[in-house]
C-alpha cells in the first residue's frame, strides 16, 4: 500500500479552495510548448483543457477557478462547496461517487486524470501517463493568498524557463 501524500488530519471533501498541480510522468513535455511567455496547447493539452471544463458537469459541488496547462504539468484551483446535490449529476463521470455523497479532492483529480488518459490513449498516445500522485495546497480563506496563487497560475508561462523542472515554485 502506498502512503498518501494528503494531509492526514484534513477532510478533503470539506468545503474550501484547493490548489492542485498534476505532473506528467517523468515531467515529459508533451502537452504543448511555451514560446515568448505564451503557452500553446497541442492535441494532448487540448484534451486536458476540455476535460477540465467538463469537471463541474460531473461534480455539481465543485466550482472551477484558475487553470493552466503547461508543457509537463497542470495547475488549477478548484472549490468544493458541498451546496449541491450530487443526485443531479449526469452519470457520465469516469470515476463515480456514491449517490448523495460529497466529492473528495482525490476522486475529482482521479476522475480528471483518468478521463484525460483514456482520451489521450484513444488518440494514439499509448505511452502517456501522469505521475501517480498530485500536489495539493488547501487555500486559506485569505484573499491575498488566493490572489497570489491565481496570479502564479495565470502567469506561469512567463516563468517557464525558471521553473520548468520545479512546477511548484510560488514565491
Amino acid at each position: 500500500m502506498v502512503n498518501s501524500a494528503r494531509w492526514h488530519v484534513y477532510d478533503y471533501s470539506s468545503p474550501g479552495l484547493y490548489f492542485i498541480t498534476i505532473c506528467v510522468k517523468d515531467r515529459k513535455c508533451c502537452l504543448g510548448r511555451v514560446k515568448n511567455g505564451i503557452m500553446g496547447l497541442n492535441k494532448l493539452g487540448c484534451i486536458c483543457y476540455k476535460y477540465w471544463q467538463e469537471l463541474s458537469k460531473h461534480y455539481s459541488d465543485c466550482v472551477l477557478d484558475e487553470f493552466i496547462v503547461m508543457p509537463n504539468h497542470i495547475h488549477f484551483i478548484i472549490e468544493i462547496n458541498n451546496n449541491s446535490d450530487n443526485a443531479g449529476r449526469d452519470g457520465a463521470c469516469p470515476v463515480s461517487t456514491e449517490q448523495g455523497k460529497t466529492s473528495s479532492l482525490s476522486n475529482i483529480v482521479g476522475s480528471f486524470k483518468s478521463a484525460c488518459t483514456r482520451k489521450i490513449h484513444l488518440a494514439g498516445h499509448k505511452n502517456f501517463s501522469w505521475q501517480s500522485r498530485f500536489y495539493d495546497h488547501v487555500i486559506r480563506t485569505n484573499a491575498e493568498s488566493l490572489d497570489k496563487i491565481r496570479y502564479y497560475i495565470k502567469y506561469n508561462p512567463r516563468m517557464w524557463d525558471k521553473d520548468k523542472n520545479n512546477p511548484i515554485n510560488i514565491k
